[in-house]
């Protein structure tokens, strides 16, 4: 009994030694040599720890934008505070949220072979996320769940998901692609089938956004982190230039807070640490992803053989940039718009993530685009920073505000607040 209580807490109690024995698995089946199941191993268990310190790093400078437009605002109410958040979530429920995220795939590949749907969901960053937020959105609603209910649940709910998710946007990505090879595998699917529609009934086809040139001085638009720094840069300086002129004792205790710092300058650092969060974030992220889809693919493609892979977002993006760039813009003037309008109705400070406005955005303008020309990208665009304005609201004050709001603010996308809703009626209900 002692030995059993020993590997349940050092190894499926440990998160990333369980992330590591999946993929060393997934590398030993398909029979790589000795140095590539070492170092695939060794680097998947390395970005798995690295994304808690950058999860942390986010947390501070979240903890500094929430209070900061708060005062702004002259809003009233509880600021970020007192939740578990994604380091002690992960250390908790990390081994729950793996082990399901390996089940929903077997179940995934399951249904593949067994259905019509021949879809092999393989965005691994995305679903580890998306069994995060999920996870955090049972535990707010059952309280203390057991280990095993919560992974039954998951893996049924994601296996599905990845399954079906894939099925809905192919009619829309073989208009796009010009073929039917590959898959749309993203949590931006709600919202490039919004923006599909949107394009259909108030768009132009035939006003193509490719037929247009737009300036080189826009292409920094394509980098999401260039884009997150200088948007977040531009609301913390907004936000603190205000501050400095308030006489009121908010405005002062925020402005102590910067010790001998000037406040602005102090609030402009503090831009740049959330983007370079992200950053950290991301780079972990893809380590450990990098590592674990090739041990996930080699399983599927034995068991389902001729399957359609559902890829990330940015396959989209080549077949039309100039629907990219506009769906970014039509995403980052709706974010800017909902802060305000969010912040004065329901006092609560939208977080308006650039990494999830970029991709969701720009993918929603391309599907938008390919059936509404320009006005289709530009309304695919909007469409996503109003399901993510309103999502996160819903989800961090509403969904999981003692769990993971935090990851919820910067790391939830469009599909997960569709869906959060359901999967909390779901746990009410089976737990």
């Amino acid at each position: 009994m002692a030995v059993i209580q020993w590997l349940a807490t050092n190894f499926f109690g440990t998160p990333a030694i369980l992330l590591g024995l999946i993929v060393l698995i997934g590398l030993l089946l398909q029979k790589k040599n000795s140095s590539q199941v070492i170092s695939g191993t060794i680097k998947a268990i390395i970005g798995f720890l690295i994304i808690s310190a950058g999860a942390n790093i986010i947390v501070g400078a979240l903890t500094v934008f929430e209070p900061l437009w708060k005062e702004v605002f002259n809003l009233q109410g509880e600021t970020l505070s007192d939740f578990m958040g994604q380091d002690k979530f992960n250390g908790k429920f990390g081994s729950a949220v793996t082990l399901a995220m390996t089940l929903g795939f077997l179940i995934n590949v399951l249904l593949a072979r067994f259905t019509r749907f021949k879809y092999i969901y393989l965005t691994g960053h995305m679903m580890f996320w998306t069994t995060t937020i999920f996870a955090g959105i049972v535990v707010q609603t059952a309280g203390d769940v057991s280990f095993w209910k919560l992974v039954i649940f998951l893996s049924i709910i994601m296996g599905i998901y990845w399954t079906f998710q894939p099925a809905l946007t192919q009619p829309i990505m073989r208009k796009i692609m010009g073929n039917d090879n590959i898959a749309l595998g993203h949590t931006s699917a709600s919202v490039a089938l919004l923006g599909a529609w949107l394009g259909k009934i108030l768009g132009n086809k035939e006003n193509d956004s490719e037929k247009i040139k737009l300036p080189k001085g826009l292409e920094f638009l394509r980098d999401s982190n260039v884009i997150t720094a200088l948007t977040m840069g531009i609301l913390f300086l907004v936000g603190a230039i205000i501050i400095s002129f308030k006489n009121t004792p908010g405005a002062a205790e925020l402005v102590a807070s910067a010790g001998d710092q000037n406040f602005m300058i102090y609030s402009i650092i503090q831009s740049f640490t959330f983007a370079g969060g992200i950053a950290v974030v991301l780079m972990g992220v893809r380590m450990f992803i990098g590592e674990i889809v090739p041990a996930f693919n080699g399983i599927a493609t034995k068991i389902v053989p001729g399957a359609k892979p559902a890829l990330d977002c940015p396959v989209v993006f080549p077949f039309a940039p100039n629907a990219v760039v506009l769906g970014f813009l039509g995403g980052f003037i709706g974010a800017l718009l909902w802060l305000i309008v969010i912040g004065n109705t329901v006092a609560y400070v939208f977080v308006p993530t650039m990494i999830v406005l970029f991709f969701h955005g720009a993918t929603a303008g391309v599907f938008g685009n390919a059936t509404g020309g320009v006005r289709g990208a530009l309304l695919g665009g909007f469409i996503t920073s109003t399901v993510v304005a309103w999502g996160q609201y819903i989800t961090v004050k509403m969904l999981l505000p003692n769990t993971i709001p935090d990851t919820a603010m910067w790391a939830a996308d469009s599909d997960m607040f569709v869906l959060g809703p359901i999967i909390r009626a779901l746990a009410a209900v089976l737990f």
